[in-house]
């Protein structure tokens, strides 16, 4: 009789859970600062790092080509490693060359002053549904010593209705291949937290919600 529930469970909740619409899992290839800079002190040098990922969300090792819009204020080497010179405001750019395609670039302004400011790296975000399962709420992210904590808001809800629901941090909205798992979903309603270690504040764009036994993807919110 418990093997014939279990059938049942899982067909209820399999129509549910496929009847999604299909999903690409390609998405633009990307490339971010890691250790973005408000401000550097004139006469200091600071190490920017930077990384790009395909499109299919994985990271992949390319080379940069780090370029300042202002050499008299800011310079910068092959390698990222950026001079201050001046005061002044220069726009840092990263780049990727792709064939056949346009350039991959971001772009810092950065200014150039008496001391250096460490950016305010706090990320924010908010959870949509992209199934017929409800998911919603906001959460923030910080970064202290080497870890990340994610707080979700009271106004978090998810639905209860899936087997096996759980959260990961992504670059790919339509895939968690490749992704990092951060465990089940244990609480379905209201405020709480996840500590996630070994890993940056700017290293994932989204934080995804799947159905790990069928792999389909129940929302997501995009990191800002």
């Amino acid at each position: 009789m418990k093997y014939l529930l279990f059938f049942a469970l899982i067909i209820s909740v399999l129509p549910g859970c496929i009847g999604d619409d299909i999903i690409m899992d390609e998405t633009p290839e990307a490339i971010r600062i890691l250790n973005p800079l408000d401000t550097i002190g004139v006469g200091e040098s600071y190490q920017f790092e930077a990384m790009f990922t395909n499109n299919i969300g994985a990271e992949e090792n390319r080379p940069i080509i780090w370029t300042s819009s202002e050499p008299t204020v800011l310079t910068i080497d092959a390698g990222g490693l950026a001079t201050a010179v001046t005061k002044g405001v220069a726009v840092v750019t990263a780049a990727v060359e792709l064939a056949d395609k346009p350039p991959v670039i971001t772009q810092l302004s950065l200014v150039v002053d008496e001391e250096t400011v460490v950016s305010n790296n706090d990320k924010s975000g908010v959870l949509k549904s992209t199934s017929s399962y409800n998911l919603q709420g906001n959460f923030t992210i910080t970064e202290n010593n080497g870890s990340l904590t994610i707080s979700l808001s009271d106004d978090y809800q998810a639905s209860t209705a899936l087997p096996g629901l759980y959260v990961y941090l992504g670059n790919n909205p339509s895939s968690v291949s490749g992704a990092h798992e951060i465990g089940a979903v244990q609480v379905f309603n209201g405020a709480h937290r996840y500590t996630v270690s070994g890993v940056g504040i700017n290293d994932y764009q989204y934080l995804l919600y799947w159905c790990k036994p069928f792999n389909v993807k129940v929302g997501e919110g995009e990191i800002e």
